[in-house]
């Protein structure tokens, strides 16, 4: 039996690959978008998870202080 090398990062992209390969008309309305608002799977995907931790930590702590200081 052969054993998986393939990390998440390269499964994911496999996977978004025959995904656009499948639905080409999909791929440009997704596309046009991306390129309006980025994309948050492109962010966190290039982050390890401490970081992407962080951010959502200071997030959430941002948007309590907010409300109590309002």
């Amino acid at each position: 039996m052969k054993e998986d090398k393939e990390t998440p990062e390269e499964r994911r992209e496999r996977i978004r690959q025959e995904e656009r390969q499948g639905n080409p008309l999909g791929n440009l309305k997704d596309s046009s978008e991306r390129a309006k608002y980025g994309s948050l799977v492109d962010l966190v995907g290039g982050l390890n998870w401490k970081v992407t931790l962080i951010i959502l930590l200071t997030l959430i702590i941002g948007a309590i202080g907010y409300g109590l200081f309002l």
